[in-house]
Formats: structure tokens, sequence, C-alpha cells
């Protein structure tokens, strides 16, 4: 009798739902697709079988509380977000096996942060103004591109980045001759992954706009990057 509730025990364990963070802290500029962007999580979540915390409160970033969680989205964050415990706190979670998203200006964040830049992957430089511009889908197979076509035509703030990690897998990449103000030349990455420090790191550049939260495409790419996180 104790081995078959044993057995009942670990299965109810192993079919609970994945837990994610979306934390959208700002201490610099702040953007109001904040909002419409943490709903539109929380409905992929709903549709996909994952539970969804939104909160913009640092102090959730304790070892008590980041166990519970096997993925963190940083929506739209800026500046120094986290003090120096919390700090440790992320690290030893992805050190353990634990998932980062990043999104948008989550590289606009955390730049004395050496640790942090490697986890995303590059730090923001500028952005020229918003605009039409085309990006290359260089991995289709990847899950955030997989119902894309090769060359995705949108409105959006693109950034030019500096410290871009020279070992991030890049999925998409700007076609600076599309836009005006790409600073980055041939090579502009705006989406990437990676394998990272124990756990594993994804990345989009896109989602400036509140508009971006009710596109089909860029919410399918959100969602193949947070399938990527979990190792769905």
């Amino acid at each position: 009798m104790g081995f078959l509730f044993l057995m009942f025990g670990l299965l109810l364990s192993c079919s609970k739902n994945d837990r994610v963070l979306v934390f959208s802290k700002t201490v610099g500029f702040r953007h109001e697709s904040i909002e419409t962007g943490a709903q539109a999580i929380k409905q992929l979540g709903k549709e996909n079988k994952f539970e969804v915390v939104h909160t913009e409160d640092s102090k959730i970033f304790s070892p008590d509380t980041l166990k519970d969680f096997n993925l963190v989205i940083f929506l739209n964050t800026t500046g120094d977000v986290l003090n120096s415990e919390q700090e440790i706190s992320l690290k030893n979670f992805i050190n353990k096996g634990g998932a980062f998203m990043g999104i948008h200006s989550a590289a606009d964040t955390e730049y004395d942060w050496p640790w942090y830049g490697d986890l995303v992957g590059a730090y923001f430089l500028n952005h020229p103004e918003q605009s039409e511009a085309k990006i290359r889908v260089v991995e289709p197979s990847h899950q955030a591109c997989q119902h894309l076509s090769k060359e995705w035509v949108r409105f959006d703030e693109w950034y030019n980045y500096k410290r871009i990690k020279n070992d991030i897998q890049v999925i998409m990449e700007l076609d600076e001759s599309s836009y005006i103000g790409g600073e980055n030349g041939t090579h502009h990455p705006i989406a990437w992954y990676q394998e990272f420090d124990g756990g594993r790191s994804f990345y989009t550049g896109c989602g400036h706009t509140k508009e971006s939260y009710l596109e089909k495409e860029f919410l399918g790419h959100l969602l193949g990057g947070i399938q990527y996180c979990l190792k769905k």
C-alpha cells in the first residue's frame, strides 16, 4: 500500500504544470506594453498548460521562492532591478538547471553585472526610430521560428547591441538594408538561445509595442521561446 501511495504521489508531481515567473520591474525607461505583454503570456499559459505569475517585486528572487519556478522571464525590464542577494538567487536558480527568457529591454538591464549580460547574450546599445524591418530566419527548425517564413517583415523598435557573445545560437537576424539606423552590420542578431551555466537562456529583441502582443506571429515566437526554455 505504501508503494502505491508513493507511485501516486510521483504521478501527481509529474503531472503538475510548469510554472513561469514574469518579472517586469523598471528603474529606467518604462514600456507601455508591459501590462499587455504580461496578459498575453498569461493567456499563452492557459492555452499551453503552464502557470504564469507576474510581479514587479524583486523580493521574489529568493531561493525559497524561485525553487517553485521552471522559468524566469524578464519582460521589458530596465536598469538595476535586483540587489546583490537577489542576483545570487537568480544565478543559483540557473546553476541548478532553471531557465531564463529575456524580452526586448531585458538587454537594457543590469549593466553592472557581467554575468547577467552573458546570460542574456548582449547588452542594448541604442535604437533608431521605430520602423518596419525585415527579419531573416536563420534557424527555421527552432520552436520559436517553425511557424514563420524565411523572411518576416514587421514593425517594432529595433535595438543595436554591444558586447554580443560569440557563442549564442542565433535564430533570427535583422536585414539592416531594410530600415534606417542599424549599427551591427551584416551580422545583426535579434533573437537567439544558449545553454548557459547549468541552465538555458532565450532572448528576443522584439516586443517594444503593445501591438506586438496582439500579433499572431509574434505570440507564436514567444511561445516557441518559452517551450525551448521549458524543454518542451
